[in-house]
Protein backbone atom coordinates (compact mmCIF):
# COMPACT_ATOMS: atom_id res chain seq x y z
CA UNK A 1 0.00 0.00 0.00
CA UNK A 2 0.96 3.45 -1.04
CA UNK A 3 0.77 5.80 1.89
CA UNK A 4 -1.04 8.89 0.75
CA UNK A 5 0.28 12.44 1.18
CA UNK A 6 -0.93 13.96 4.38
CA UNK A 7 -2.42 17.47 3.88
CA UNK A 8 -1.34 20.01 6.13
CA UNK A 9 -4.24 21.77 7.75
CA UNK A 10 -5.55 21.23 11.12
CA UNK A 11 -7.24 18.02 11.99
CA UNK A 12 -10.69 18.38 13.07
CA UNK A 13 -11.52 15.44 14.62
CA UNK A 14 -10.18 15.69 18.42
CA UNK A 15 -9.14 11.42 18.57
CA UNK A 16 -7.39 11.78 15.12
CA UNK A 17 -5.81 14.59 16.48
CA UNK A 18 -4.50 13.40 19.98
CA UNK A 19 -3.47 10.06 18.16
CA UNK A 20 -1.41 12.30 15.60
CA UNK A 21 0.12 14.28 18.17
CA UNK A 22 1.30 11.36 20.35
CA UNK A 23 2.95 9.85 17.33
CA UNK A 24 4.64 13.00 16.08
CA UNK A 25 5.77 13.66 19.53
CA UNK A 26 7.12 10.48 19.94
CA UNK A 27 9.25 10.43 16.58
CA UNK A 28 10.37 13.85 16.66
CA UNK A 29 11.91 13.40 20.02
CA UNK A 30 13.02 9.63 18.52
CA UNK A 31 15.52 12.36 16.02
CA UNK A 32 16.34 15.04 18.04
CA UNK A 33 18.03 11.73 20.14
CA UNK A 34 19.06 10.37 17.36
CA UNK A 35 20.83 13.84 15.99
CA UNK A 36 22.48 14.26 19.82
CA UNK A 37 24.24 10.56 19.24
CA UNK A 38 25.32 10.86 15.87
CA UNK A 39 26.63 14.32 15.66
CA UNK A 40 27.28 14.80 19.15
CA UNK A 41 25.35 18.21 19.16
CA UNK A 42 23.38 19.68 21.94
CA UNK A 43 19.76 19.93 21.53
CA UNK A 44 16.92 20.42 23.77
CA UNK A 45 13.18 20.27 22.45
CA UNK A 46 10.68 21.55 24.43
CA UNK A 47 6.95 20.54 23.26
CA UNK A 48 3.29 22.04 24.44
CA UNK A 49 0.37 19.60 23.79
CA UNK A 50 -3.38 21.35 23.12
CA UNK A 51 -4.24 20.91 26.26
CA UNK A 52 -1.07 22.63 27.50
CA UNK A 53 1.29 19.47 28.67
CA UNK A 54 4.85 19.76 28.75
CA UNK A 55 7.36 17.45 27.03
CA UNK A 56 10.75 18.29 26.85
CA UNK A 57 13.98 16.61 26.03
CA UNK A 58 17.69 17.37 26.49
CA UNK A 59 20.53 15.53 24.91
CA UNK A 60 23.05 15.15 28.01
CA UNK A 61 22.38 14.56 31.54
CA UNK A 62 24.92 16.96 31.96
CA UNK A 63 23.13 19.70 29.90
CA UNK A 64 20.00 20.22 31.08
CA UNK A 65 16.89 21.99 28.80
CA UNK A 66 16.97 25.28 30.94
CA UNK A 67 21.31 25.30 30.58
CA UNK A 68 20.54 25.08 26.44
CA UNK A 69 17.72 28.13 26.90
CA UNK A 70 20.51 30.06 28.58
CA UNK A 71 23.66 29.48 26.08
CA UNK A 72 20.35 30.18 23.26
CA UNK A 73 19.72 33.49 25.22
CA UNK A 74 23.38 34.03 25.31
CA UNK A 75 23.89 33.51 21.87
CA UNK A 76 21.26 35.55 20.79
CA UNK A 77 22.46 38.52 23.00
CA UNK A 78 26.53 38.28 21.04
CA UNK A 79 25.01 38.14 17.75
CA UNK A 80 22.95 41.50 18.41
CA UNK A 81 26.26 43.17 19.81
CA UNK A 82 27.67 41.90 16.58
CA UNK A 83 24.89 43.11 14.81
CA UNK A 84 25.33 46.43 15.88
CA UNK A 85 29.29 46.60 15.62
CA UNK A 86 28.75 45.86 12.31
CA UNK A 87 26.64 48.82 11.51
CA UNK A 88 28.78 50.70 13.20
CA UNK A 89 31.69 49.91 10.59
CA UNK A 90 28.86 50.10 7.95
CA UNK A 91 28.36 53.47 8.83
CA UNK A 92 32.07 54.11 9.00
CA UNK A 93 32.62 52.88 5.70
CA UNK A 94 29.66 55.19 4.38
CA UNK A 95 31.68 58.33 5.67
CA UNK A 96 34.81 57.14 3.83
CA UNK A 97 33.13 56.54 0.70
CA UNK A 98 31.08 59.84 0.93
CA UNK A 99 34.81 61.73 1.35
CA UNK A 100 35.92 60.19 -1.37
CA UNK A 101 33.18 61.13 -3.56
CA UNK A 102 33.45 64.55 -2.52
CA UNK A 103 37.82 64.33 -2.78
CA UNK A 104 37.19 63.16 -6.68
CA UNK A 105 34.41 65.45 -7.35
CA UNK A 106 36.85 68.75 -6.46
CA UNK A 107 39.63 66.88 -8.28
CA UNK A 108 37.37 66.58 -11.24
CA UNK A 109 36.14 70.37 -10.81
CA UNK A 110 39.88 71.39 -11.19
CA UNK A 111 40.89 69.24 -14.19
CA UNK A 112 37.74 70.67 -16.15
CA UNK A 113 39.70 74.55 -15.09
CA UNK A 114 36.81 74.94 -11.97
CA UNK A 115 37.16 75.87 -8.56
CA UNK A 116 40.64 77.00 -8.97
CA UNK A 117 41.19 80.17 -7.48
CA UNK A 118 41.63 78.64 -4.19
CA UNK A 119 44.74 76.37 -5.55
CA UNK A 120 48.45 77.15 -4.68
CA UNK A 121 51.19 76.68 -7.27
CA UNK A 122 52.04 73.02 -6.42
CA UNK A 123 48.15 71.98 -6.81
CA UNK A 124 48.34 73.66 -10.19
CA UNK A 125 51.42 71.93 -11.24
CA UNK A 126 50.04 68.67 -10.05
CA UNK A 127 46.48 69.44 -11.73
CA UNK A 128 48.86 70.68 -15.00
CA UNK A 129 50.80 66.84 -14.93
CA UNK A 130 47.36 64.67 -14.81
CA UNK A 131 46.43 67.00 -17.56
CA UNK A 132 49.55 66.33 -19.54
CA UNK A 133 49.58 62.51 -18.90
CA UNK A 134 45.92 62.19 -19.61
CA UNK A 135 46.85 64.05 -23.06
CA UNK A 136 49.27 61.27 -23.34
CA UNK A 137 47.66 58.47 -22.93
CA UNK A 138 44.94 59.83 -24.61
CA UNK A 139 47.09 60.06 -27.80
CA UNK A 140 48.51 56.84 -27.80
CA UNK A 141 45.62 55.02 -27.87
CA UNK A 142 44.91 57.53 -30.78
CA UNK A 143 47.62 56.84 -33.25
CA UNK A 144 47.21 53.06 -32.27
CA UNK A 145 43.25 53.00 -33.59
CA UNK A 146 44.36 55.13 -36.82
CA UNK A 147 47.26 52.12 -36.95
CA UNK A 148 44.78 49.56 -36.68
CA UNK A 149 42.15 51.34 -39.19
CA UNK A 150 45.09 51.42 -42.03
CA UNK A 151 46.37 48.25 -41.39
CA UNK A 152 42.55 47.22 -42.28
CA UNK A 153 42.22 49.38 -45.02
CA UNK A 154 44.96 47.75 -46.48
CA UNK A 155 44.25 43.91 -46.57
CA UNK A 156 40.92 45.31 -48.05
CA UNK A 157 42.76 46.81 -50.61
CA UNK A 158 45.14 43.90 -51.37
CA UNK A 159 41.61 41.67 -51.11
CA UNK A 160 40.33 43.94 -53.58
CA UNK A 161 43.55 43.71 -56.09
CA UNK A 162 43.72 39.73 -55.64
CA UNK A 163 39.44 40.17 -56.83
CA UNK A 164 40.40 42.44 -59.31
CA UNK A 165 43.55 40.20 -60.80
CA UNK A 166 41.18 37.18 -60.59
CA UNK A 167 38.47 38.99 -62.58
CA UNK A 168 41.11 40.01 -65.45
CA UNK A 169 42.66 36.45 -65.96
CA UNK A 170 39.23 35.09 -66.56
CA UNK A 171 38.33 37.94 -69.36
CA UNK A 172 41.81 37.29 -70.93
CA UNK A 173 40.99 33.54 -70.88
CA UNK A 174 37.31 34.37 -72.48
CA UNK A 175 38.73 36.53 -75.32
CA UNK A 176 41.49 34.11 -76.11
CA UNK A 177 38.75 31.54 -76.64
CA UNK A 178 37.01 33.31 -78.62
CA UNK A 179 39.97 34.53 -80.66
CA UNK A 180 41.11 31.13 -81.89
CA UNK A 181 40.75 29.60 -84.72
CA UNK A 182 38.77 26.37 -84.05
CA UNK A 183 36.04 28.93 -82.28
CA UNK A 184 36.10 31.11 -85.62
CA UNK A 185 35.54 27.75 -87.86
CA UNK A 186 32.84 26.81 -85.44
CA UNK A 187 31.31 30.30 -85.53
CA UNK A 188 31.67 30.36 -90.14
CA UNK A 189 29.74 27.01 -90.42
CA UNK A 190 26.59 28.14 -88.26
CA UNK A 191 26.30 31.45 -90.03
CA UNK A 192 26.67 29.62 -93.45
CA UNK A 193 23.87 27.23 -95.44
CA UNK A 194 26.58 24.55 -95.74
CA UNK A 195 26.84 24.62 -99.14
CA UNK A 196 23.21 23.76 -99.90
CA UNK A 197 21.45 26.01 -102.30
CA UNK A 198 17.42 25.82 -102.70
CA UNK A 199 15.19 27.57 -105.41
CA UNK A 200 11.57 29.00 -104.77
CA UNK A 201 9.03 28.53 -107.59
CA UNK A 202 5.88 29.94 -107.65
CA UNK A 203 3.03 28.79 -110.05
CA UNK A 204 2.04 25.23 -110.60
CA UNK A 205 4.28 22.48 -110.72
CA UNK A 206 5.75 21.30 -114.04
CA UNK A 207 4.77 18.02 -115.83
CA UNK A 208 7.46 15.32 -116.17
CA UNK A 209 7.54 13.57 -118.84
CA UNK A 210 7.76 9.21 -118.11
Amino acid sequence: MVRGKTQMKRIENDTSRQVTFSKRRNGLLKKAFELSVLCEAEVALIIFSPRGRLSEFASSRYFSVNKTVERYLRKVKDRGLGTKGSQANTQEGTINMTKKIEHLEVLKRKLLGDGLDACSIDELRQTENQLEQSLSKIRARKDQLLKEQIQELREEEKRLLDINEELREQCGDELRRRNSPEEQDVEHRNDGTDGVETELVIGPPERRMP
